[in-house]
């Protein structure tokens, strides 16, 4: 049972679009979870066990400290019959080989594991900078998936496989584990295993979910929560880029809908900051975002915590709903209790008199329930980093055993939020050079840019603003390509790159020159390569240095390599 302090308590963009559903046809969409997974391997990893490892006594608790500075209640959990995973218990003992390493969500996982103790070795089919630093730290990783990377000169071979959700069926590694009966686990079912017996606060939504794991990983620390987390970034501050390892009882993580991989895990706190159409290529429509969402917050604990972006009609739609009339609805659902966050008034947190401050992000006034509790400050540009901010408040407000100690710790959040710096890639400053200002984002999403764009107008409100977008997989496009045309709207001039195809093969016969054609306002072109793209924007800007200009590159393929590039030429030819 949890402790009674915990039971008693009960998006980072703008709103979904209320239009009509869209659909695609199944058939035409290419995704890991389209192929069959053998029922001996990821079916059965989920439950497969090391026996040295399962918890025999039923009158056995898991306890961890809590952190003295917040103040938050010890977790006390039952074990009966439930495998409990930790430094403590497989240090030195389990060699975990992860599949699809170079990524960022597995990259983290593996760089997690290594703090903890275990032997770490990983494969991919590119390298990449998360694999440098995954050697660097002691893990063997390769390039190419062989059975020659499950192999030891002494002839052991892994205790686990993690596989990301980026692997298609078939792989040799795969099937090498089961042929020889090494567990296979997908991200999911990894992630479900290694929360056990933490006090769990799952951050998830189709947009926002990074930053806001981030921040609240960040001040938590920074306030001496002792906790644990995995972030699916760069996170600058943090001392390991994307986990924490501590050994509190906390374990923030950022939980994705990708892959369905969020509903491996029991959350005692979920954070939702928005629900919408994202990953077309995993779901039909947003009947089935909506329902995914739905199984995951019905996986919260019992007495746990819904941390809910009360602006978002989609996200509020996914609990049960009482009262009427122009006023919020309560929220309400019996297993466990909700909290609201937004810019309206009706939810229980929400910020007030929004401008921006000489930093260039934002200040506000923070309310709770009609009353004023602080002024906010952000270095972070956007309504949507104010979200987020809120999102991260109402959280730290759960986990406190009680309102006065969260009142009387308000000072430090204050300071620790306005000393968050960001996440890579979310309106990142790539440098200056001359009059050109250049700043690179991952959004990939109609709402991400709309977002993004409104961020750097906030900070840049009177400079001209050209947009270099890169489309992210011809699925999207083709599926969101009238919210794309709209998107780009309060940007000065948009030029719009090929398609980064990903893991997809152009099924839709569609280009970028087909979205830069239904741009209508502003001005807009396609300039199908990288090179062609840095190349005009070197001359372009060449051409009068000193006129205030600020490129903004978005996009989750390669386009973020760009700005980069940009900056040493320009440097090069104008310092």
């Amino acid at each position: 049972m949890l402790p009674k302090q915990l039971t008693r308590h009960k998006s980072d963009f703008a709103l979904s679009p209320t239009s009509p559903p869209r659909k695609m046809e199944l058939s035409a969409i290419m995704s890991p979870a389209n192929y069959p997974e053998k029922s001996c391997s990821y079916s059965q990893a989920i439950t497969l066990t090391y026996r040295r490892q399962i918890v025999q006594s039923r009158k056995l608790k898991y306890v961890r400290k809590a952190s003295p500075s917040l103040k938050l209640p010890p977790v006390i959990t039952d074990c009966d019959n439930a495998e409990v995973i930790g430094a403590r218990e497989c240090k030195g003992k389990e060699w975990i080989h992860f599949v699809g390493v170079g990524g960022c969500g597995l990259s983290a996982l593996a760089m997690l594991a290594l703090k903890q103790g275990y032997k770490v070795s990983g494969s991919d089919m590119m390298w990449s900078d998360a694999m440098d630093a995954l050697r660097e730290a002691g893990a063997r990783v390769y390039i190419g998936h062989s059975e020659l990377n499950l192999r030891k000169n002494n002839g052991l071979v892994p205790d686990s496989l993690v596989v990301s959700s980026a692997i298609r069926g078939g792989n040799v590694e795969i099937l090498h584990a089961e042929s020889v009966g090494i567990p296979v686990y997908k991200r999911g079912a990894w992630l479900g295993r290694i929360t056990k017996g933490y006090n769990l606060i799952a951050v998830s939504g189709s947009h926002g979910k990074t930053t806001t794991a981030s921040m609240l990983a960040f001040v938590l620390n920074a306030m001496g929560d002792d906790l644990t987390a995995v972030i699916g970034a760069r996170v600058p501050q943090l001392a390991e880029r994307n986990i924490i390892c501590g050994t509190g009882c906390n374990f923030v993580l950022e939980a994705d809908e990708y892959d369905c991989c969020f509903l491996g895990v029991t959350p005692q706190i979920a954070v939702v900051t928005n629900v919408d159409w994202e990953h077309v290529d995993m779901f039909q429509d947003e009947e089935a975002v909506k329902t995914i969402f739905r199984k995951f917050i019905g996986q919260i604990r019992v007495g746990g915590h819904l941390i809910l972006c009360g602006d978002s009609p989609v996200a509020c739609s996914l609990v049960n709903k009482t009262g009427s009339g122009s006023a919020l609805p309560v929220l309400r659902n019996d297993a466990f209790q909700i909290s609201t966050y937004g810019i309206s008034s009706c939810n229980d947190w929400h910020a007030v008199s929004i401008s921006p401050n000489s930093c260039g992000g934002s200040d506000y006034q923070l309310f709770h329930k009609g009353l004023h509790i602080a002024d906010i400050s952000l270095q972070m540009p956007g309504v949507h980093n104010v979200l987020n901010s809120l999102a991260v408040i109402a959280t730290i407000s759960a986990l406190s055993t009680d309102q006065k100690n969260f009142l009387s710790s308000i000072a430090s959040l204050k300071l620790h939020l306005q000393n968050f710096e960001g996440v890579s890639r979310r309106f990142e400053r790539i440098g200056t050079v001359r009059g050109c200002h250049i700043y690179d984002d991952y959004a990939h999403h109609p709402t991400e840019i709309q977002a993004t764009i409104q961020a750097a107008r906030q900070r840049f409100p009177f400079q001209k603003l050209v947009v270099i977008f890169q489309p992210h997989t011809y699925s999207r496009l083709a599926a969101l390509k009238d919210d794309f045309a709209i998107a780009f709207t309060n940007a000065d001039r948009v030029v719009i790159t090929e398609i980064y195809e990903a893991r997809e093969t152009n099924l839709w016969k569609i280009n970028g020159r087909d979205l830069a054609i239904s741009i209508v306002d502003p001005p807009s072109e396609f300039i199908p390569s990288l090179i062609q793209v840095l190349e005009m924007l070197v001359v372009h800007i060449s051409k009068d240095p000193d006129h205030e200009t600020v490129i903004l590159t978005l996009g989750s393929g390669d386009i973020t390599s760009v700005g980069r590039k940009l900056l040493t030429e320009l440097q090069h030819r104008l310092l």
